[in-house]
């Protein structure tokens, strides 16, 4: 893993949100990266030869965790997958709903119902 922080911030506006963009990690094969919320909720990033698992299980790992998954879609027709805390269901909706103009597709975490 190779870290490349920023020594200053590149700050940028995107409907009403400010970013910070603090810098790049660069991942080998088969490195970890674990994300934690201020509420000690856990989500992990893997690098593959083939790409990357971009997620836990949405279906367990991340339930366990506390989150919910979410299929997005905006006013530009472009998708996004998002993790939500559970509890912070109400800011999420919020979100959606004031600037963003984007509306909820599905819930992944109990979209699957089973094939194998």
């Amino acid at each position: 893993m190779t870290l490349n922080l920023l020594e200053e911030p590149r700050v940028f506006g995107v409907k009403g949100h400010e970013l910070k963009d603090i810098g790049k990690i660069f991942l080998n094969n088969n490195e970890l990266v674990s994300f934690k919320t201020k509420s000690g909720k856990e989500y992990d990033f893997v690098a593959k030869d083939w790409g990357f698992y971009a997620s836990p299980s949405v279906n367990s790992r991340l339930i366990k965790e506390g989150f919910k998954t979410a299929l997005v879609v905006n006013e530009n027709e472009q998708v996004y997958v998002m993790v939500v805390e559970s509890d912070k269901m109400d800011i999420f909706h919020k979100y959606l709903a004031d600037n963003q103009n984007s509306k909820i597709i599905c819930w992944l975490d109990n979209f699957f119902t089973g094939v194998f």
